[in-house]
């Protein structure tokens, strides 16, 4: 089964890194820095890791895993992280140069029901647990 890894990356301002997605032919939207845990990782925080220094030039603490989506095809776990640094200019992923892959735009969303709300943030569940931990105030770190 494939396996992602997504982190919910909160800012020292208690905004919420997120990229913007533009296709051709298709509304653009929101999704969470993140992407496929592969074998020459150690573990799944590993694959996170790497993921934010590839797709954001990043560094973050991993407080705790937050929600895991299951399908027949793929498990994507979810993390909330505190993140320390990052430089959007400095990612390095491969989809950065890929052909037809669109635009990626890095983005501070406040962590609010309002700053949810004001995009078409992807998937759908994801954004259902956020507004519920939002709500119940469940997503600022201990360290915090």
């Amino acid at each position: 089964m494939l396996e992602r890894v997504r982190a919910v990356l909160v800012t020292a301002d208690d905004t919420m890194l997120v990229i913007r997605r533009t296709k051709p032919g298709i509304p653009e939207y929101w999704v969470l820095p993140g992407g496929g845990v592969e074998a020459s990782d150690e573990s799944r925080e590993a694959a996170l890791h790497r993921e934010i220094h590839e797709e954001i030039a990043g560094k973050a603490d991993i407080v705790r895993l937050l929600h895991t989506m299951e399908s027949d095809e793929e498990r994507q776990l979810f993390y909330l992280a505190r993140v320390k640094t990052w430089s959007f200019e400095d990612r390095t992923g491969p989809e950065f140069s890929a052909e037809g892959r669109g635009a990626y735009a890095l983005e501070e969303v406040p962590l609010t029901l309002e700053g949810l709300d004001g995009i078409d943030f992807k998937p759908e569940e994801i954004v259902h647990v956020l507004r519920g931990a939002i709500s119940a105030g469940t997503l600022a770190p201990s360290s915090h």
